[in-house]
């Protein structure tokens, strides 16, 4: 878990790409933290953005 909201992102897409699974980035009392998207359920979170491997978008 993190505070830093920009390290978060970064990791999450990371980590999106190295397991070609999407991931949820969620904060949850002041955190943020990331998990795969199917390991999250039905967890009592604000989810602040999904990230697809699959889905193009524009290089960061």
């Amino acid at each position: 878990m993190s505070h830093d909201l920009a390290l978060a992102q970064h990791h999450a897409l990371d980590l999106a790409r190295t397991l070609m699974a999407p991931v949820t980035l969620f904060e949850v009392d002041g955190l943020i933290g990331v998990l795969p998207s199917d390991e999250l359920g039905d967890a009592d979170v604000e989810i602040l953005q999904e990230y697809d491997p699959f889905q193009i978008g524009p290089a960061q």
